[in-house]
């Protein structure tokens, strides 16, 4: 084997934006699991094999990195729920999908969206994340209730409920299975219950129940 088969690769070296996105990846993670308190930023720089004055060589500081990361959490809400109803999805399918606890991934995990943002309501009144904070979490209000806006639109829920007072529903939902977790002995089956009885009690349904509904129909006959 000659001396250049034994050479190991050169590692391709990131793009600046390359570099960006891959600390806030793991800062997404980080903050989710710990909180932004909790947090250090040598964590973070440890996840990537970095130091920790590369992290604020891109970002400036830790509020900084917090403020892009939920304002990148935002937008990724609004994407993901708009791919859905693009691929024929209805919008209250898209609902009842953000809602059960069981469409792909840990509700609780360290990706966890509602993790990020129930965090981030707790800093409101923080002076160098309040504001990132409420807009992130006005931003993700404000995709739910467009979403339940196209679903009264299409006749799938009821046109009095308030789209807002929905999606603050919605989110509540979600950044408060944190506290369910921690409580409950069977936390899959309490989040089935509580997903159901919130898209029931808003005119809709969680896919399961319909289909379990179809089985039994077919059953019967």
């Amino acid at each position: 084997m000659t001396k250049s088969e034994n050479r190991v690769p050169a590692r391709r070296r990131l793009s600046s934006q390359e570099r960006r996105e891959s600390i806030l990846d793991a800062a997404a993670q980080a903050f989710a699991a710990r909180g932004y308190r909790g947090t250090k930023m040598s964590e973070v720089a440890s996840m990537l094999g970095l130091s920790e004055p590369v992290i604020f060589q891109n970002f400036g500081s830790k509020s900084a990195l917090y403020a892009a990361v939920l304002e990148r959490a935002a937008d990724q809400v609004r994407a993901q729920m708009k791919t859905m109803v693009e691929h024929q999805r209805s919008a209250v399918d898209v609902l009842a999908h953000v809602l059960d606890p069981s469409h792909g991934h840990d509700p609780q995990g360290p990706r966890s969206v509602g993790a990020l943002f129930s965090d981030a309501a707790t800093l409101i009144g923080d002076p160098d994340l309040g504001v990132p904070a409420d807009r992130a979490v006005q931003a993700v209000i404000g995709h739910l209730a467009d979403l339940v806006r196209v679903a009264q639109a299409a006749g799938e829920l009821r046109a009095e409920l308030d789209p807002q007072a929905v999606a603050w529903v919605v989110l509540s939902v979600l950044s408060t299975r944190a506290l369910r977790t921690a409580v409950s002995a069977d936390r899959r089956r309490l989040e089935r219950r509580v997903s159901t009885l919130v898209m029931e009690a808003i005119g809709g349904s969680v896919p399961e129940r319909r289909s379990s509904r179809s089985a039994a129909g077919t059953r019967r006959r």
